[in-house]
């Protein structure tokens, strides 16, 4: 006992100068290169995106600004010393340093207000508070504070191991094992707690998509999937399945827009749970549809759902007034998780349930004769979009074309939508292009359609629906270092005028824009407004027989109505 005091009593003055040496590292000062960056950083950070943003959000954004802005002034810093060049003298430059970054941050932030509400002026919202650059101030601070922290506290690991290692292996040796060791931390991050916090969220996903509200009663019309008649039980639709086939409009409520003799639309869905594989929940969905008769309306309309299994109501409302309730849909569930982490975690089953559900409507559809079959459309928003353009083949197609598609929201990695954009007309802006003779391929957003009106269609429709304000469209992998194209002039009507580019910060800003798009106001961002899609079902369908003011009624009427779902429910559906 008395040597374990005795040691202990050694050991003592160490382990408080090694405590003492690890909080003086974390808490070393600030250097003048990273704040002169970080300080520049934070301030780009402030000025106008594409989307409206909230304390929190701006804060958070700010606050990994300015640590990034500090974690490359710093790097910066030490490259310089590293190639031995001359530094400048120490002094009172420092307070000079300190002065001017304070008084560039208090400016940032007094302009904040002002550049947030050019932006919510733009999208028809109220002007942000007086107190918004004290909250985003403090948050920022916070996060910012956080994330130097973690860095230095995971730079230190690293260095004590190089240490250590140099005492055994030639320095240049050491260095080379304190970067791998580096890597293999933050593998460590990557695999082990982002591992954790994604399976956490799968968990919650899985359990939300089964829960079935003791309030929502299975249908009892014999034409709808659920019903005591259908081939697909209530409970294997899941959340977003349920939701869809129980919203579709009757045929009054189609009648007090487009006259007597509307039908109630045909909405078939498959969730997850109705089979083991795409190819049994597609092939279960195709004999629901058959079941009740879907090949025998006007049209017929092949919906691949976002990531949540979820299908935009704005999107198939107005085609199913504009056919007067002839329309049969048919949409199969290829996940429960939102957008982006079905893209992170299982990017391919989107695509193959798309190619099989789309093979098994198409075979049938083939054998019909030409004039007795629907006309056949696909349609997706997001990540349906991006999985029901995979869904075929062109060379597939060539004998037999279905009759068009409209795309809503194809999100930046949609190859196809890449493709033809980038192959636009000389002259026409990324966010609104005209392709070829526009004969097979034509882009809308709000305004409509650059392409003249009169132009001949091929014998395939096609058209992208977007707004250069959505982020999830048109957000550029490689804006961290060039400006990107949707900023060129000229710019889209949604887009602020103020926007400016500036390296790394603004692919930061879209970046958040992408998440943040999804909570903007109707017809905006990510939320595809029900007026919009009817102007765009109208160019695809190629439907001339309605009036001009029963077509205004309609689209204030829905516009309206998905409003106020938004107001009530807020976007708890949408998930890009």
């Amino acid at each position: 006992m008395g040597t374990t005091r005795t040691a202990r009593r050694m050991l003592r003055p160490h382990l408080a100068a090694a405590g003492g040496h690890v909080r003086a590292r974390l808490g070393a000062r600030i250097g003048s290169t990273g704040l002169v960056v970080g300080t520049l950083f934070f301030a780009a950070s402030l000025t106008p995106s594409l989307i409206p943003r909230g304390i929190p959000a701006q804060a958070a954004l700010s606050g990994l600004c300015l640590a990034a802005g500090y974690g490359l002034g710093v790097a910066l810093r030490w490259l310089w010393e590293y190639l031995e060049l001359p530094l400048p003298a120490a002094g009172r430059g420092r307070r000079v340093v300190l002065a001017a970054c304070a008084a560039v941050a208090v400016l940032a932030l007094w302009r904040s207000q002002h550049w947030e509400n050019i932006v919510r002026a733009l999208m028809q919202l109220e002007p942000a508070g007086p107190l918004r650059g004290l909250g985003v101030a403090a948050g920022a601070l916070l996060v910012a504070a956080l994330a130097v922290l973690l860095g230095r506290a995971a730079l230190m690991l690293v260095h004590a191991l190089m240490r250590l290692v140099a005492r055994r292996i030639p320095r240049r040796i050491a260095n080379v094992v304190g970067f791998v060791a580096g890597v293999l931390l933050v593998g460590l991050v990557d695999g082990v707690v982002l591992r954790s916090v994604l399976d956490m969220l799968d968990a919650s996903y899985r359990q939300a998509d089964a829960l079935i509200p003791p309030d929502e009663p299975p249908p009892t019309v014999w034409d709808s999937p659920g019903s005591a008649q259908s081939l697909v039980a209530w409970n294997e639709l899941g959340r977003m399945g349920r939701r869809y086939v129980a919203e579709r409009p009757d045929a009054v409520d189609i009648a007090a827009f487009a006259g007597p003799g509307a039908k109630a639309p045909l909405r078939v869905y498959a969730g997850l749970p109705s089979g083991d594989t795409p190819a049994q929940r597609a092939r279960l969905a195709m004999e629901e549809l058959q079941r009740i008769g879907g090949f025998e309306r006007k049209a017929l309309v092949v919906i691949t759902p976002t990531g949540t299994g979820w299908v935009d109501p704005a999107g198939i409302d107005g085609l199913e007034y504009l056919y007067r309730g002839d329309v049969a849909s048919i949409a199969v569930q290829y996940s429960y998780l939102s957008s982006p982490l079905t893209l992170l975690l299982d990017p391919e089953t989107g695509g193959e349930t798309a190619r099989a559900l789309f093979r098994e409507v198409y075979a049938h559809w083939r054998t019909l004769p030409r004039g007795q079959r629907p006309k056949l459309f696909l349609h997706g928003l997001s990540l349906g979009a991006f999985n029901s353009e995979r869904s075929f083949e062109l060379f597939e197609l060539l004998e037999d074309p279905f009759d068009g598609a409209v795309w809503s929201g194809p999100p930046f990695a949609a190859s196809r939508w890449a493709a033809v954009t980038r192959a636009r007309q000389p002259g026409t802006p990324v966010w609104l292009p005209r392709f070829g003779d526009d004969g097979f391929v034509r882009f809308m957003n709000q305004h409509g359609s650059a392409t003249p009106a009169g132009t001949p269609w091929g014998p395939m429709r096609v058209v992208y629906l977007q707004y250069g304000s959505d982020a999830v469209t048109f957000f550029d992998r490689h804006g961290f270092f060039r400006e990107p194209e949707l900023l060129h002039e000229p710019r889209p009507p949604d887009v602020s005028p103020s926007m400016r580019w500036y390296p790394v910060v603004t692919a930061l800003q879209m970046g958040l824009d992408t998440s943040l798009s999804m909570g903007a106001p109707l017809g905006f961002g990510h939320v595809y407004a029900p007026s919009h899609y009817i102007d765009t079902w109208l160019e695809v369908t190629g439907i001339d027989d309605w009036h001009p003011d029963d077509l205004a009624r309609l689209r204030r009427h829905l516009d309206q109505r998905r409003a106020e779902e938004l107001a009530k429910d807020g976007d708890e559906t949408a998930d890009g």
